[in-house]
């Protein structure tokens, strides 16, 4: 699985009000729709209202150059530059093994 977390970062609330027409535009349902995405959900920071976080999750990394490749990355696009948002983006390959023993006990279920 890969996760990637991308932080759109705007100015003036532009970054919410990407998300928010990501959402209303339909452009999230399709994208939850793909084949091979597992989660694909915002997140707003506390401290700074500024950044928006995706959490953007597939099954591999053929389902993620699918996505890539897909005509909703055009949309995407139109609507990052629209707000004039500026990304960073961290990638994580999870590891099949799950959670150690002794990080469990950290965990409530």
């Amino acid at each position: 699985m890969i996760t990637v977390n991308l932080y759109y970062t705007g100015t003036n609330g532009s970054a919410r009000a990407f998300a928010e027409e990501m959402a209303e535009s339909g452009v999230v349902s399709a994208i939850r729709a793909e084949d091979g995405n597992l989660r694909y959900a915002y997140f707003f920071p506390m401290d700074d209202p500024e950044t928006v976080l995706l959490i953007d999750q597939w099954r591999d990394q053929t389902a993620l150059d699918k996505h890539h490749a897909s005509p909703l990355m055009a949309r995407i696009t139109a609507l990052r530059e629209k707000y004039d948002l500026h990304m960073k983006a961290e990638r994580f390959v999870s590891d099949d093994s799950g959670l150690p023993e002794k990080d469990l006990k950290f965990i409530k279920h």
